[in-house]
């Protein structure tokens, strides 16, 4: 009888253990996924100037894909006039982690002045991020002063926060043949040579480029607008033909600021020269 009590006694207190432990690992695992697997708030220097605010917020996506796109500044200051300053903005939805710089108004600057003042320890700010689609909200309260703090020891701004913690994109690089615009010269054939234009040995004979037949100069005309459409492969042919218009960068060509559009004549030698044909104009 009393074995049979002793060995009761004992998977009763096994038992108790093993739902303490488990309990125990539970709370452990719930307090570290607080503290460390929620979105972290970060403040960063705003280009605004007295009404801007800059903040960056990254999350497990996987975990939470959610898309940000409201946020709201709140002072509770039950001890001072005003008690309650209360600042929503909206932005793009954003879906991975990113950063922001909003003017939030004059508001921004009522709020600022009421904890800028001593003796305004017992005042709360409140900044909260929303996804207004999904009804997620992830809120962050802390001092005023905590909140000053972090406005003045922020060191990135959007971009430098972005280039840290924003998505990585490999640039895309098109691989192309290397073309040439001048034909060998033909063979020689029984004693006889072709007169074409794309024989170098007749090139003279041929009128030059912005001429017309006989060599009578065609007129010149100017363009109002040239612009590249999606497809370039960087080739290169635009720029050598006419570079004052056409600048070729890694992965694009993009049409030079101020670009003199008075040569028609060699625009459309481009546009045609284009193996992709994204060069488009208007006379």
């Amino acid at each position: 009888m009393n074995l049979q009590f002793i060995t009761m006694s004992i998977a009763v207190v096994l038992a108790a253990g093993l739902v303490v432990t488990v309990v125990g690992l539970n709370f452990l695992t719930g307090s570290v996924e607080f503290f460390f697997g929620r979105p972290k708030l970060s403040f960063l220097r705003s280009r605004r100037g007295k009404n801007g605010f800059g903040f960056g917020l990254r999350w497990n996506t996987t975990k939470e894909p959610t898309t940000f796109d409201t946020i709201k500044v709140a002072l509770y200051n039950p001890f001072a006039k005003p008690s309650q300053i209360e600042i929503i903005r909206s932005f793009s939805g954003k879906s991975s982690a990113f950063g922001e710089d909003l003017d939030l108004g004059p508001k921004f600057l009522e709020l600022l002045e009421a904890i800028s003042f001593p003796k305004k320890v017992s005042a709360k700010v409140m900044v909260e991020l929303s996804s207004s689609k999904e009804g997620i909200n992830h809120q962050y309260e802390m001092t005023s002063e905590k909140f000053l703090q972090l406005m003045s020891d922020s060191e990135h701004t959007v971009e430098s926060y972005m280039e840290q913690y924003g998505p990585k994109t490999e640039k895309v690089y098109y691989p192309t043949v290397k073309k040439s615009f001048v034909a060998d010269p033909l063979p020689v054939t029984g004693g006889k040579k072709l007169k074409i234009a794309v024989n170098p040995e007749f090139a003279g004979a041929f009128a030059p480029a912005g001429a017309a037949d006989g060599g009578e100069t065609v007129e010149n005309f100017s363009v109002s607008k040239v612009w590249i459409e999606p497809g370039c492969i960087v080739c290169d042919a635009c720029e050598t033909i006419i570079p004052e218009v056409f600048e070729v960068q890694d992965a694009t060509c993009v049409i030079r600021p101020n670009a003199p559009l008075t040569d028609g004549l060699r625009i459309v030698e481009a546009a045609e020269a284009c193996p992709v044909e994204v060069i488009k104009f208007d006379k």
